[in-house]
């Protein structure tokens, strides 16, 4: 009886830690919008937040070759904003190590140097075991099978649509105001995709 309740409580045990330690491109929410995330201030938020609005979901750095990026991505913002663009920058440090600094540190990094307005939020890890929910949803193939697949460097771009649908990847090469981005942000914003 004792091996029964052994076996029984080491099964129990497992079952419940099956998520403990999640791997890279694990999924455990079916919605963009049930994802948490925290603020470069440190507020929680959800994603629900953004519901009904066209999402560039970018990882930033501020010591990278397309740390520039910034620059095109507030005047895409500025650009788009009041058609329902809001640009939502996840500063991460999985590249080289080149974004070492403190979430005050990049705030203020990103407003003196670029005038960011778009909000940023609090550093996360975009790839490995411990990589966010919001990057395992967006990476995985299981919720993202047309543009799954690892983050590949800094400056990788989602597009999501005002129903929270992944409408395209852009790689890091691509700029802020790239024909073919900006041609498919146009399509999200009037709806036609």
């Amino acid at each position: 009886m004792k091996s029964l309740v052994s076996i029984v409580l080491v099964s129990l045990v497992l079952a419940l830690c099956n998520g403990c330690s999640r791997q890279e491109g694990a999924v455990s929410v079916t919605s963009l919008y049930d994802i948490d995330v925290e603020t470069i201030d440190g507020k929680t938020v959800t994603m629900e937040f953004y519901r009904g609005k066209v999402l560039l979901i970018v990882n930033t750095a501020s010591k990278c070759g397309f740390t520039g990026q910034y620059e095109g991505l507030q005047s895409l913002y500025e650009e788009f904003k009041n058609k329902g663009l809001v640009i939502l920058g996840f500063p991460s440090n999985d590249f080289l190590r080149q974004e070492p600094g403190t979430n005050a540190e990049i705030k203020s990094f990103c407003k003196l140097n670029y005038g960011v307005t778009f909000p940023m939020f609090a550093k996360i890890r975009v790839k490995g075991g411990d990589q966010h929910p919001l990057y395992a949803y967006l990476t995985s193939k299981q919720t993202n099978p047309e543009f799954g697949g690892r983050i590949t460097w800094n400056f990788n771009k989602f597009l999501i649509a005002r129903d929270g649908r992944i409408l395209f990847r852009f790689g890091s090469r691509t700029k802020p105001w790239d024909p073919k981005l900006i041609s498919r942000l146009q399509a999200a914003l009037h709806g036609d995709n």
